[in-house]
């Protein structure tokens, strides 16, 4: 037992005479140094990329916010008279009271500024023709809106307003979208928050929806939207959602109601086409129309009902281009300027007279009373 003691402290003495020397190294040292210095690398690392992703957003709102308005409604309402019944009077005792007056004013929606005295806006948030409206700018400025144009194909409309101050904001370029792309939408949700922005990224592209007001109850199917999870609220229609950068890269359109963290928005290329209509003809947006309401019948359908594939025209509007060109309720156009309607898209023909300007003479072929019939009819201005 004397002699393990004896060669343990030998040992001992060996090993602190070779450290001391350093022909022993500590390798166990090293490694907590190694673990050390990691350690504290990575919260250094992480803390640059917060610091640029928050930096970037900020820059970005930076720069959109000042070109961004709310969108105010004032209106002049009539509320429900009432009867009130007089038991003093024998002769007439159920006295009419008329209703009173009241003048609605609130926030109803947004836009943004694309000149010093132009906003773009949603058609669904100035629907009311018979309302007067104004935007509020992002300092509290207020001005009235002089006129509204409001475009029959998309969701879209432009306000001439009564200033030459607004800040016009920058349009990207929508074509170049891609899926996970970081979107900010800005804009006056409910009607009670103004300049709220939130963030979010592109979930989808080449959408269909349904979109509409809570407000006017106005509603419209469009095609070809932008899906982002940015939160979008009833309020946030007709707000920008903006890239990275600033640029405007859709108008926010819709909510989904039946699931959260799905909003719509229309891609910026659209405006950009109609900004071109609308300075191009004056400042008014000319769209060419021939006046009918009408439902597409597929292939399944036209079968099912022994008819040819066309645009079933369920109305004519009364001295429309259609009326006066001899076009009847429960007519089925199948060809339009030599091309041929199929198929289930609702805005087929739409489309086509879009390629148009006011005034073109287009043939059209009607299908009848089991007869084909050849139409030709002039294009005329949207009113």
């Amino acid at each position: 037992m004397k002699q393990v003691w004896i060669l343990l402290f030998v040992l001992a003495g060996v090993w602190f005479y070779g450290v001391s020397e350093g022909y022993i190294q500590k390798p166990q040292l090293d490694f907590l140094k190694n673990i050390e210095k990691s350690q504290s690398n990575k919260p250094l690392e992480a803390k640059v990329e917060i610091i640029d992703e928050e930096s970037t957003v900020i820059k970005a709102i930076d720069k959109a916010l000042p070109s961004v308005v709310t969108v105010e409604i004032s209106k002049t309402t009539t509320s429900p008279g009432s009867i009130e019944f007089d038991p003093t009077n024998p002769f007439n005792p159920f006295l009419e009271r008329p209703g009173r007056e009241q003048k609605v004013q609130r926030n109803i929606g947004s836009g943004f500024a694309v000149d010093k005295d132009l906003v773009v806006t949603n058609k669904h948030v100035v629907a009311d023709t018979d309302a007067t409206y104004r935007i509020v700018t992002n300092d509290g400025k207020a001005y009235a809106v002089k006129s509204s144009s409001r475009d029959p194909l998309n969701d879209l409309a432009v306000l001439k307003v009564d200033t030459q101050n607004l800040t016009p904001i920058t349009l990207g370029d929508s074509s170049k979208l891609k899926l996970g792309q970081l979107v900010i939408a800005i804009g006056t949700p409910l009607g009670q928050f103004p300049n709220t922005v939130t963030t979010g990224i592109i979930s989808g592209l080449g959408r269909g929806i349904t979109a509409g007001s809570p407000y006017e109850g106005f509603v419209e199917q469009l095609d070809n939207v932008i899906q982002t999870d940015a939160a979008i609220n009833p309020g946030n229609s007709g707000g920008p959602l903006i890239n990275s950068k600033g640029y405007v890269v859709g108008v926010n359109t819709a909510v989904s109601a039946e699931s959260q963290n799905i909003g719509f928005a229309i891609p910026v290329n659209v405006v950009k086409e109609l900004m071109k209509n609308f300075n191009s003809s004056g400042g008014q947006i000319n769209r060419p129309f021939i006046g009918i309401r009408y439902k597409m019948l597929d292939k399944a359908k036209a079968i099912l009902n022994d008819v040819p594939e066309g645009a079933y025209v369920v109305e004519v509007v009364k001295d429309s281009p259609a009326e006066k060109a001899g076009i009847l309720v429960g007519d089925i156009i199948t060809h339009f300027d030599g091309s041929r309607l199929q198929g289930n898209d609702s805005k087929i023909l739409q489309s086509k007279i879009a390629k148009h300007t006011i005034g073109d003479r287009v043939k059209m072929t009607i299908w009848r009373d089991s007869k084909q019939k050849e139409l030709t009819l002039t294009l005329q201005r949207f009113e």
